[in-house]
């Protein structure tokens, strides 16, 4: 089937909900290691804890993937059951993980979270590809990187923002400050509604062969075989594709699980007070806590505003990108290659930069941000058969979660412990993870996904 060529506000709305779940992301990257500093988690320990994160990446999205390519409603369409559903649960996990009372509670909310928002953006990835037309592939999912950027800036921002606004940053030991807890809530909220407004205002294709697909999916028990049937013929260029993004992201879990620790302790000189190194029944020492956690979580509101640049800046490379990609072709590996490496770059300067200069290391993995988030699935959707579109995308997402599942089980705390015992070494290894990221797209060669060409 022929699709129409979609205008610029019909494709900002199919991709609107996304400025959600980016939130949900934003604020899950940005601050679940400042929760678990505050509730008494060792750094060591920080990595393990994040492995919620990826493990329920790599169950639930070939799932829902499979699931939402088998699904038809005249009223619902395909892939919106799937955003509304993730939306949902993901708003009541957003709102609640800021008031964990324990460790392990914060380490629960983390999985529930992180597999609602795996339920709706696998589908949106999906979309993409079933509604737009080849020659506007690489612009739709640069609209999403756009939309993206906008919701990390925001989310990122937040708990600064409120406690700009006389909201305290102040908290007992063992309690997250009330800036933290009514940031997160208004991302619950955001995240809702904006999935809410894609659904409403975009359609669906129905399947070209409708007889075909109930034929398919009344078949029974086809899950397992279909999906190992799918991953045992991956097209050679998704195989490439999965050694760019195992660096890639191998090295933005580093940044989610590690920032924190690492900015706050080497760059700002506020690490985590450690509360059983204080004697609360002091009054001295419970005051001299005080004062070391109210900076702490100062400074990570600082951190978490500085990485909300990454954001701001992968939202404008973006929108030069959406412009650009309107109405000329790109060089997809060209342009993924050199964006990774100044990302790398910028994680590397983090040992060198002060906390005036900390926002500009953030602007230059902002370019690699906004590349991640687009050019991998438009050179992927290039390659495969858009049948299958979503439990393709489901499939690929291995190569997201399955590096991050390696770096939370030992792999950051390895490599970054060869550099040294400092929690800032891990950013090195961030940035060298990136580089190598970004040196692995000399490894694609088909000449379609690297480069489609659209409208002259």
């Amino acid at each position: 089937m022929k699709k129409q060529k979609l205008s610029f506000w019909e494709i900002w709305n199919m991709s609107f909900g996304f400025l959600g779940i980016q939130f949900g992301f934003a604020l899950q990257g940005g601050f679940m290691s400042r929760i678990f500093q505050t509730l008494g988690a060792d750094q060591g320990d920080i990595p393990m804890l994040w492995i919620a994160a990826p493990l329920t990446g790599l169950l639930v999205q070939p799932i829902i993937g499979y699931m939402s390519d088998r699904t038809w409603s005249p009223r619902w369409g395909r892939r919106r059951p799937y955003f509304l559903i993730g939306a949902v649960l993901s708003s009541v996990a957003l709102f609640f993980v800021p008031h964990s009372p324990m460790l392990w509670v914060a380490a629960g909310f983390l999985w529930i979270l992180d597999a609602s928002i795996n339920i709706s953006m696998e589908p949106f990835r999906a979309l993409v590809a079933d509604k737009l037309d080849e020659s506007q592939r690489s612009y739709g999912f640069v609209m999403q990187a756009l939309i993206i950027g906008i919701g990390t800036w925001v989310a990122s921002n937040l708990p600064w923002m409120v406690s700009q606004l006389g909201v305290t940053n102040a908290a007992e030991p063992g309690v997250l400050p009330m800036s933290v807890k009514m940031a997160f809530a208004i991302g619950a909220f955001v995240f809702v509604a904006s999935v809410m407004y894609t659904i409403f205002t975009t359609t669906e294709y129905p399947p070209e062969d409708m007889e075909e697909f109930e034929k398919e999916k009344a078949k029974k028990n086809q899950f397992i075989p279909d999906i190992l049937n799918n991953i045992g013929n991956m097209p050679l260029t998704m195989k490439k594709l999965g050694v760019i993004q195992f660096f890639s992201w191998f090295a933005f879990f580093t940044m989610w699980s590690m920032a924190n620790p690492a900015l706050t302790e080497h760059v700002f000189k506020t690490p985590a007070p450690i509360a059983i190194e204080y004697d609360m029944a002091i009054s001295v020492q419970l005051e001299a806590f005080n004062i070391a956690n109210t900076a702490f979580q100062e400074s990570s509101n600082l951190v978490g505003s500085a990485m909300g640049v990454y954001g701001l800046s992968s939202m404008v490379f973006a929108l030069f990108l959406v412009f650009y990609t309107r109405k000329r072709r790109i060089n997809r590996k060209l342009v993924h290659m050199v964006s990774l490496i100044l990302g790398g770059l910028g994680f590397i300067l983090m040992y060198y930069t002060s906390p005036e200069n900390l926002k500009y290391c953030f602007v230059l993995i902002g370019f690699a941000w906004g590349s991640i988030l687009s050019m991998p699935y438009a050179m992927l959707s290039s390659s495969v058969d858009p049948k299958k579109m979503g439990v393709i995308m489901g499939i690929f997402n291995m190569f997201i979660v399955i590096p991050q599942i390696i770096a939370a089980l030992g792999g950051i705390n390895y490599v970054s412990g060869l550099l040294g015992e400092e929690a800032i070494n891990a950013m090195t290894v961030a940035g060298i993870s990136l580089i190598l990221a970004g040196l692995s797209n000399l490894l694609i060669t088909n000449k379609n996904a690297i480069s489609y060409q659209g409208d002259e």
